[in-house]
């Protein structure tokens, strides 16, 4: 599916689902429509697409609204309007659809793969899962091997390997969990 298509089709389920809630469906087809304008763009920009979208929108005059909504759509700012969640959440509704990502399927479950590995080539982590869709990674460190200050070098550390090392579209939240527990049995 291209962008055109893609674009499309969030515009749509925007609109529905604002009409759903009682909010301006206009507005919301509008920045359903725009929210990946950011990938379009024919400057070169480090900024990941949703930032771009949105000082693009900002640029030429568009509702802060829908330029919050375009900034947010991947987390990346905070959602200050009522509009922002529905693009997101109708932005993945689109994107989890079977072959909406032109991605193949074995080449996304590599990534996530390669993800979890590279945590786990660092000392006392135990396990690392690549979540939402590879957008997140969480990685469980043994409590007696790491400290709550290495715990937090390490998130660091991880996200630096990622983003020198590996290909992958957007951006990569790296949460290191640390935890001990005391458990006992009242009988």
């Amino acid at each position: 599916m291209c962008i055109r298509d893609s674009s499309r089709e969030v515009a749509n389920l925007c609109a529905t689902m604002a009409a759903e809630l009682g909010i301006n469906t206009k507005l919301a087809k509008r920045a359903g429509l725009l929210h990946d304008i950011g990938k379009v763009s024919d400057e070169e920009s480090e900024l990941p697409h949703a930032i771009l979208g949105m000082k693009l929108a900002e640029k030429y005059g568009e509702k802060p609204e829908v330029c919050n909504a375009i900034g947010a759509h991947h987390d990346e700012i905070e959602m200050k309007y009522m509009i922002s969640p529905i693009v997101q959440v109708c932005d993945a509704i689109s994107g989890a659809r079977p072959g909406a990502r032109r991605e193949v399927v074995e080449s996304y479950i590599q990534r996530l793969k390669d993800l979890e590995n590279l945590a786990l080539g660092y000392e006392g982590v135990s396990k690392s899962y690549a979540i939402q869709a590879g957008r997140e990674l969480r990685v469980l460190v043994e409590s007696g091997k790491v400290t709550d200050s290495e715990a937090d070098q390490l998130s660091f550390d991880i996200s630096q390997k990622i983003q020198e090392e590996m290909t992958y579209p957007g951006q990569v939240k790296v949460t290191v969990i640390r935890e001990t527990r005391a458990v006992n049995i009242a009988k």
